[in-house]
């Protein structure tokens, strides 16, 4: 005899959170799926780490926007940013001739241009390599050593508190009662003198 269940699961793919009612016929032998759950099936396949990438906005979350220089805010150039203007400045009366100053401009530019293009070439790769094995090292030391020794620790100390309370309850409190009583019946009186 056939008999129909249903399951409902939530998937995030990529930060959406996405819900699907998964309803199937079990037979004996005999298991026919409905078409959502060949559409989870299909989102599940997909590799999540692969995301397509945007090559015209390459910093969506602005982590670098201290790096943009900001006119008419002083302090604000940084390496990648910094233009000719910004390095080379001629004042009045010291100009050299002008070919010299148009192939500085241009030799400025085009060296800087390419040196990054270089330098991101050869070390780009082996740099996202290594910052991707450091942070899969913090997250796992984080998850599977600083949260449960946390954890752990709040355990415990909930413990170590519960016979604090009990010995302050059980010594302190009658001797603080005691002198409470003691120091109730002192009693001050100023009296100027003169």
């Amino acid at each position: 005899m056939a008999r129909r269940t249903a399951s409902t699961y939530e998937l995030t793919i990529n930060g959406t959170s996405h819900k699907a009612l998964i309803s199937s016929w079990r037979c004996p032998g005999l298991t026919m799926m409905t078409e959502e759950h060949t559409d989870l099936e299909a989102r599940i396949i997909k590799d999540i780490h692969c995301k397509e990438i945007d090559l015209v906005n390459r910093d969506p979350k602005n982590i670098n926007e201290d790096i943009v220089k900001i006119p008419g805010c002083p302090g604000t150039y940084f390496v990648d940013q910094v233009d000719f203007e910004d390095v080379i400045a001629e004042p009045e009366g010291t100009y050299s001739f002008d070919g010299v100053w148009k192939v500085s401009y241009t030799t400025f530019t085009v060296s800087k241009y390419w040196c990054y293009r270089l330098l991101s070439t050869l070390l780009g790769v082996p740099l996202a390599l290594l910052w991707g094995f450091l942070f899969a090292c913090i997250s796992f030391c984080h998850i599977w050593a600083v949260v449960p020794c946390i954890k752990s620790y709040l355990i415990e100390i909930q413990c170590i508190s519960h016979i604090y309370s009990l010995c302050i309850r059980t010594f302190c409190n009658p001797l603080f009662a005691a002198l409470g009583q003691v120091c109730s019946n002192i009693k001050v009186v100023l009296r100027r003198e003169g």
